[in-house]
């Protein structure tokens, strides 16, 4: 009887040595790092199962083969629920950090950013070109774009909110476009109801359209309001806006990075040179600080402003003043090219 009692401690000794050594063998691949120097996009497919998750991985040298994948799972399970997705795989994870990521169905953000002073078809082509973006979109026409967001094609330029977008994989590119559409929409109207009174504008785009042009003469926050007053002034005097911005939108891809005199004196329906009034539409994505100075312009009496040569402009109330305002910044030009 003795020797049955000690051959069944016997056993259980081992029995429990192995216990220990195996969840010691688990433990110690749990947390060993991942196969990789750098971060790593993974695309966790839907319908995957363990044993195919555990050959992926394997096959895509993300972690070492070995015998305590299936154990791991069955002794932790929570880490077996992972969920379809693209993750981010930093370098340092571990073989359980990864299957915890996998789990907890944290998929990777990608950022896509509209930036101020761009043109729609800038940022439509930066869109086509992000990563893991799902494209429903056949082309970039404006009237393709408008009949998807339930627009009109003069409400798409100018109208995107600039800020950067954080997507998942697969996110569509409507939807991202939709995003930026309402928040710039419910800006707009937010601003419109809260603009001065008296304003000379006959809508909201209006608006819109002097705060695409505040934005693309000036990058100095203080000068927005004052900017946007002397075009109000224009405006209210009958004179013609002369900004050179919008001969540049209007000239599209003819614009080859300088303007001549023949650019200024060639009518189009964009050349504040040649019309009276506004353009017919935004000319780029305003950013809020321009669209606060749209609605909300100084009170001067400035009519003119031209750079100072120092990043910022001179703003003069009359046309000779505006002219020697001219000519110092054409000597401080010459001065900086002489150095």
């Amino acid at each position: 009887m003795s020797r049955i009692k000690k051959i069944l401690a016997v056993a259980t000794a081992i029995v429990l040595l192995a216990a220990a050594f195996s969840y010691w063998q688990i433990q110690r691949f749990a947390a060993t790092p991942l196969t990789i120097d750098r971060e790593t996009i993974y695309t966790l497919p839907a319908g995957t199962g363990r044993v195919v998750l555990e050959a992926q991985l394997e096959s895509q040298h993300l972690i070492p083969r070995s015998i305590w994948f299936g154990p791991l799972l069955k002794l932790e399970p929570d880490l077996a629920r992972f969920k379809a997705g693209t993750y981010r795989l930093e370098k340092g994870m571990t073989v359980r950090g990864l299957l915890a990521l996998l789990a907890s169905g944290k998929e990777a953000q990608f950022p896509l950013r509209l930036v101020e002073g761009q043109r729609l078809s800038e940022w439509l082509a930066e869109l086509r070109a992000a990563p893991y973006i799902r494209h429903t979109l056949h082309d970039d026409d404006f009237a393709t774009l408008a009949a998807a967001l339930k627009t009109e094609p003069r409400m798409l330029e100018g109208y995107f909110y600039p800020d950067t977008y954080l997507y998942t994989a697969n996110t569509s590119d409507i939807a991202l476009l939709q995003r930026a559409h309402s928040r710039m929409t419910a800006l707009v109207d937010k601003l419109w109801q809260a603009r001065m009174a008296n304003l000379p504008y006959k809508n909201p785009q209006e608006m819109v359209t002097m705060a695409s042009i505040i934005e693309k003469e000036t990058a100095v926050s203080t000068e927005r309001a004052r900017v946007a007053s002397v075009f109000i002034n224009r405006l209210r005097t009958g004179m013609k806006l002369q900004t050179d911005p919008t001969v540049i939108y209007g000239m599209g891809e003819k614009y080859t990075g300088t303007l001549t005199r023949k650019d200024l004196e060639t009518p189009s329906d964009y050349n504040t040179y040649t019309i009276s009034g506004l353009p017919p539409g935004p000319i780029a994505v305003p950013s809020k600080a321009s669209l606060e100075a749209a609605a909300q312009p100084e009170k001067t009496d400035y009519l003119y402003f031209v750079a100072d040569g120092k990043g910022g402009h001179t703003f003069t109330t009359n046309l000779a003043s505006h002219n020697r305002a001219v000519q110092v910044y054409r000597q401080a030009l010459k001065e900086k090219d002489e150095k």
